[in-house]
């Protein structure tokens, strides 16, 4: 069953068309990967599907329900939810605090006792329940990252949107990402995801989508995509889609 649709989405800003007519489909369950050189659109299109940005053209759907022009608070009450490049977190707060604000204002709106045990529940899913108390502020980059994730989870989304999370972890932070990532798939969660880091794009990811200059120039398995050969020029910076 379809989960999220992209149908012929574009962007554009000033005489730039930062994303071109894109379309594709992911399933409910999928994990998909979003690939690109920088520069090519990803950031942007998720931007699109979470309504950071609006839509020139095109449609966006998940489970039938239209998200083209909705605002970002009503996008995750329908049930999408993301991490950013750059962490976002209230620094002044404790972890609790932090991540009881999505759960207040999520896709299932719970409050009091009850946005609270959300809260402590996906911060033992991203292992930081012991520093629950703990001011975020006092938090390394790679904790900070996993209360961004916490807080994404909180909202409770049917789809969720990691852009670059597993960005400037180093090699055994990675391999625990990947297995929380996956465990996050194996719990029903849609999840797409902006990556550069190609082992984990094959340890995770069946499939990928793949854009260059705005264009969606693959959608297909992923070991198929990565030795596509304009999959292969447009990283290289090869071709006439460099």
């Amino acid at each position: 069953m379809t989960l999220l649709s992209i149908d012929n989405v574009t962007k554009r800003f000033g005489g730039l068309t930062a994303v071109d007519a894109v379309s594709f489909d992911i399933a409910e369950g999928e994990i998909m990967g979003l690939l690109g050189p920088n520069g090519s659109g990803k950031t942007t299109l998720v931007n699109l599907v979470s309504g950071d940005l609006s839509a020139d053209g095109g449609r966006i759907t998940l489970a039938g329900t239209t998200l083209t022009g909705r605002r970002p608070d009503q996008i995750a009450r329908v049930g999408v939810a993301r991490t950013f490049q750059l962490v976002r977190i209230l620094p002044s707060l404790t972890l609790t605090e932090n991540v009881m604000v999505p759960a207040v204002f999520g896709a299932k709106s719970h409050w009091g006792a009850a946005a609270h045990e959300v809260a402590q529940a996906a911060l033992e899913q991203v292992g930081l329940a012991r520093r629950a108390s703990s001011n975020a502020g006092e938090l390394t980059y790679i904790d900070q990252k996993r209360l961004e994730l916490a807080r994404a989870l909180a909202a409770e989304p049917k789809l969720l949107l990691l852009d670059e999370w597993l960005a400037g972890l180093n090699p055994t932070e990675l391999g625990e990402g990947v297995a929380l990532i996956r465990s996050l798939a194996d719990s029903g969660i849609t999840i797409l995801m902006v990556e550069h880091i190609m082992e984990a794009v094959r340890a995770l990811c069946p499939r990928v989508a793949v854009m260059n200059s705005g264009r969606l120039i693959a959608d297909e398995a992923t070991e198929v995509a990565l030795t596509d050969p304009h999959v292969i020029a447009a990283y290289l910076g090869e071709g006439e889609d460099a």
